[in-house]
């Protein structure tokens, strides 16, 4: 109604066209996808952020040897840079699946109106396309009424806060005095290697 308001006061009567074919159902689910794509995208630049960082850790320790533990227990020796590039992979998996997820979402319901469209002629293909959008949803009743991208979308975070939890608890033992692995790095140095998540 405010856009509304402003459109009109703007352009006048063909503002009231805002009305044509308009649903709070299709506006609120197609403003969702939005965010989340845009929440997508910038966790996936922050995924790759800390990607090239723990890439340049390893390539500055090469040769380390550090012991690989298993239940806290000393297993085996292994090279510093194998255990940093463990997490990059598991990133890059958190990163596919956050892709995977903007693919299956990034499909418009504008037109799908409250839940079974509308017989005015509207193009919702022209719609799709101005919003970036993949294509219009195919299916009305879907398009209002299901939330999967959210769960999956919240499930592909959830897997990766797991993921930088384990190296942040592996940082918070190696700094500590038991293992005595970061003496030479500063804990200021240490967070600034890892960008913020926020967006998780």
């Amino acid at each position: 109604m405010n856009i509304e308001a402003a459109l009109t006061d703007l352009i006048s009567e063909p503002a009231k066209k805002l009305h044509t074919a308009r649903s709070r159902n299709d506006q609120v689910l197609t403003d969702f996808r939005l965010w989340c794509r845009d929440a997508i995208d910038a966790v996936g630049a922050k995924i790759k952020h800390l990607q090239v960082s723990l890439v340049k850790l390893a390539m500055e320790n090469e040769g380390v040897i550090v012991p690989g533990y298993t239940h806290l227990q000393r297993a085996q020796p292994v090279l510093l840079q194998h255990l940093l590039l463990a997490f990059v992979e598991q990133l890059e998996r958190d990163a596919g699946r956050l892709l995977d997820c903007r693919v299956r979402l990034n499909f418009c319901p504008l037109g799908a109106c409250a839940l079974a469209g509308t017989g005015l002629p509207i193009d919702r293909f022209m719609t799709s396309a101005a919003l970036d959008f993949t294509a219009p949803m195919k299916n009305s009743i879907d398009a209002v009424s299901d939330r999967d991208f959210v769960m999956e979308f919240l499930s592909a975070n959830a897997i990766t806060a797991i993921h930088l939890s384990r190296l942040g608890e592996e940082w918070v033992l190696w700094a500590s005095e038991e293992f005595g692995f970061l003496t030479n790095l500063s804990s200021m140095e240490a967070w600034a290697l890892l960008p913020k998540m926020s967006c998780l």
